[in-house]
């Protein structure tokens, strides 16, 4: 009987404290898919938020695999965020196996989507109908912040507040980083501005800063370019003048190198495209990451 008692005991205290921390009285558990948003959330939420991030720095979300550890973590949230636009292919399945009740706040909702031009990819898959990579144009990242801070809020209003100025203050520097994008990428020639990276990721960018953005891959890198896509990038590249090939941290170079070497195309760098460096890396949090990929396209494009 006794020992009925303090299992109702303890039950009760693990009930009451998962409540507080929902209501403001402990960090708010929030985990984000992928590093770009867990860094989004970290901004936002600052010390009210206890962040986990299921696909980490320099790995690729398009390939994950969950494995039960990442339904344990998602069993303790207390809000979930994913990017959406049939971004994370799996998360549907890894919510439904870790039995979560937290609220899943989809971070790109009210973003303007880029359609894809091509309803399969080139390994000729059926796959997403809109380009998922919505984060590579800044104005579109503060539309994240604001279905964070709208999320935060909701689970955590005691707190509504230091959202709501984290936010206003982090969407200052968005707009401050797009008028550094902008003036950068105005010291490339129009000409130069041409591109090709390994995997369709950086659309919005393309769209949001003229620049043509080329890749022998689509919109996902879970299957390889084919040899005719490949020799088709190459002859695309030698007809229009393509100056530079970028390689993605998330993805395997050697495609790209043999591209850049039949093509005559230079390799201009690494840029990242779907997650962030590691901490003591060029591009640990978004802010860095777009800032170390215009550096990289004005070094190898600009006149020197």
């Amino acid at each position: 009987m006794v020992g009925m008692m303090r299992f109702a005991v303890v039950a009760a205290l693990l009930l009451w404290a998962g409540v507080a921390s929902a209501a403001g009285g402990g960090p708010v558990h929030t985990v984000a898919t992928f590093s770009i948003l867990g860094d989004l959330v970290r901004q936002v939420g600052g010390s009210h938020v206890e962040v986990s991030t299921l696909v980490g720095p320099g790995s690729d979300v398009h390939t994950f695999s969950p494995n039960p550890g990442d339904a344990r973590t998602l069993a303790r949230a207390d809000l979930v965020v994913v990017n959406g636009l049939g971004l994370e292919g799996w998360i549907d399945r890894l919510i439904r196996a870790s039995g979560t009740k937290a609220p899943v706040l989809v971070a790109s909702r009210g973003v303007s989507a880029i359609e894809d031009s091509d309803p399969h990819d080139h390994a000729g898959h059926d796959h997403a109908a809109v380009d998922p990579h919505a984060w590579q144009n800044v104005a579109n990242v503060k539309i994240y912040v604001a279905n964070i801070r709208d999320g935060l809020v909701a689970v955590d209003p005691a707190h509504r507040a230091d959202y709501e100025s984290a936010a206003a203050a982090y969407t200052d520097k968005l707009d401050a980083l797009d008028r550094d994008v902008r003036a950068a990428l105005a010291r490339i020639p129009p000409e130069n501005r041409r591109i090709i990276t390994t995997h369709d990721a950086f659309g919005y960018f393309g769209k949001a800063y003229g620049m043509t953005i080329l890749a022998p891959q689509g919109l996902s890198t879970d299957s390889e370019a084919s040899p005719r896509d490949v020799a088709a990038i190459i002859g695309q590249i030698r007809r229009e003048r393509v100056p530079a090939v970028f390689l993605e941290t998330v993805t395997d170079p050697r495609q790209m190198e043999r591209i850049a070497r039949e093509s005559g195309a230079r390799i201009g760098g690494e840029v990242y495209s779907d997650a962030l460096s590691a901490p003591n890396g060029p591009a640990p949090t978004y802010l860095a990451m777009i800032a170390s990929n215009v550096m990289a396209f004005e070094k190898a494009l600009a006149p020197r």
